[in-house]
């Protein structure tokens, strides 16, 4: 069970599982931008084709759409899938502290006040 955990807590894994849902729901967003950009290439040519909202032409109703199921499908997938995973990786595997890194100049002060204490005492 424990090589199980370990792969399933495996940030790759997951990582990637969310890189492919937000890249299909970005698929849509990229599907929709695409044809407002033809709308417009069409209209400058003469050729049309209106989506349900349409003004001046452009359909950007497709668009807001497929942008706002973008939005809808990142924020599922952030606060169902990649803050639970985070809270469950710090959990189970937490960070060790990081050793206290030392001044070598304070290392020499805190030597240079040890000695001078040391000589006041002897003299």
């Amino acid at each position: 069970m424990k090589g199980f955990k370990d792969f399933i807590m495996r940030g790759n894994l997951v990582e990637l599982a969310v890189a492919f849902v937000i890249g299909g729901a970005f698929a849509t967003v990229v599907t929709a931008f695409t044809a407002m950009f033809m709308d417009i290439i069409g209209k400058i040519g003469g050729k049309q084709d209106f989506s349900t909202f349409k003004p001046g032409g452009v359909s950007v109703g497709a668009f807001i759409t497929a942008l706002l199921a973008f939005l809808i499908v990142a924020a599922v997938v952030y606060f169902g899938v990649v803050k639970p995973y985070a809270a469950a990786q710090a959990r189970f595997f937490p960070k060790e502290p990081e050793a206290e890194t030392i001044d070598p100049n304070t290392e020499l002060l805190k030597e240079i006040r040890d000695e001078l204490r040391v000589g006041r005492g002897s003299a």
